[in-house]
């Protein structure tokens, strides 16, 4: 399956990088020639250009390694650094996900409610152990990582969304309080309320996507958790990892470059529902 590319209208942001060409099977991207890497590194304090004002300075370095997502004129999606609080939005889906109207249809939830819509399978708004394992066997997943990815959830991730003081024998998760359950050391594209930053997801790919790829690739999940973590955070800096595991694992299929979904509330579903029709192919033989 050719990789999804990710495409921005965006300034061009400086690179001032050099190294091997990345061939993936939609992109091709070529080491831009060092005279052009010098004259950007003259100017990258005045980046962007257009703007009064500059993300990089080169007197400290990280700040010219990671550059933010930075609008242009042309950019569809308003507001960037607005969080929304029910909609996934992004610079190629300013109005979010509109697919199925799903934006309109979870429109009372906000979008990590919709993130985590995909375990709660009978909607009643709890998250059991067994409705966890049972999501995770629907993408695939073998019964040992599946047990392994229900213990670190539910058990992490059950009490701070508890109702009352005790705790739950039982470990549920209770999604009117899963936003109480945000850690730390991530893209930080969920707000502590649950609400979705189009600013911090789009800082994502401008930060980490080396080369302009359209996508991240395992080299790039590294840099991002290597870049966003923040000191003494063990639990962020575990789950992140995990996370990046689960990412790569699922989107990873034989193509260099890193399969990236937007589609924020959907993208469980929709992996389950490939998974499954992979399962009846190789049933039917075909």
């Amino acid at each position: 399956m050719a990789p999804i590319t990710r495409l921005s209208d965006s300034p061009p942001r400086p690179s001032h990088r050099t190294g091997p060409s990345f061939s993936g099977r939609d992109v091709t991207v070529e080491p831009k020639p060092r005279k052009a890497h010098r004259e950007l590194d003259e100017n990258i304090n005045s980046y962007p250009h257009e703007k009064p004002y500059n993300v990089a300075i080169d007197t400290v370095p990280v700040t010219t390694e990671r550059i933010p997502y930075v609008p242009s004129e042309s950019d569809k999606l308003i507001d960037p650094g607005t969080a929304r609080a029910s909609i996934a939005a992004d610079a190629q889906h300013p109005n979010g996900t509109t697919e199925g109207d799903w934006a309109e249809n979870h429109k009372t939830q906000t979008v990590v409610q919709q993130h985590c819509q995909y375990f709660d399978r009978d909607g009643d708004g709890v998250i059991w152990p067994h409705d966890t394992f049972i999501a995770c066997r629907k993408w695939g997943w073998g019964i040992f990582l599946s047990a392994l990815a229900t213990f670190i959830i539910n058990v992490n991730l059950s009490y701070p969304t508890l109702p009352g003081w005790l705790p739950d024998p039982f470990f549920r998760i209770y999604i009117n309080n899963v936003h109480k359950a945000k850690h730390g050391s991530d893209s930080m594209s969920f707000d502590n309320e649950g609400r979705f930053s189009p600013q911090k997801y789009e800082d994502l790919f401008a930060k980490y996507d080396r080369g302009d790829k359209g996508g991240l690739d395992w080299r790039d999940l590294l840099r991002f958790h290597k870049g966003q973590r923040m000191a003494m955070d063990f639990f962020g800096w575990s789950a992140v990892f995990f996370e990046c595991k689960h990412n790569h694992r699922v989107f990873f299929r034989g193509s260099k470059l890193l399969i990236t979904t937007r589609r924020v509330g959907r993208v469980s579903p929709s992996l389950a529902g490939r998974w499954s029709a992979a399962q009846g192919r190789r049933a039917a033989g075909v």
